[in-house]
């Protein structure tokens, strides 16, 4: 398994597929802690949105902090290739490629 995925991610070495989890795993948990109190900034503490819509709208805030954090954590720990390549494959799934064309 971890071979396929150095495969298909492009990497090396086990050092650097170990390197990339724990920078998946801190850009998850910061994201996290972050996106609760944004939410709750943007809609108010003593909204009476239905839980669907809050939900909808904490992925609305997460989406975009998740991936800058990626970026961020990505540098800090010298993967900056990987995270950009991985982030500006996601935008594209979502439509958001022409930011990366030439």
């Amino acid at each position: 398994m971890i071979k396929k995925l150095k495969e298909r991610w492009g990497i090396k070495s086990n050092f650097q597929i170990v390197i990339i989890f724990i920078v998946f795993g801190i850009t998850g948990s910061v994201s996290a802690y972050f996106s609760g109190p944004l939410t709750e900034l943007i809609i108010g503490s003593n909204s009476e949105l239905h839980w669907s819509i809050k939900l909808l709208i904490r992925i609305l805030v997460l989406t975009p902090i998740y991936q800058v954090l990626l970026l961020f954590f990505g540098y800090i720990f010298f993967q900056y290739k990987f995270f950009f390549n991985f982030v500006k494959k996601f935008l594209s799934f979502f439509g958001f490629g022409f930011l990366f064309r030439n």
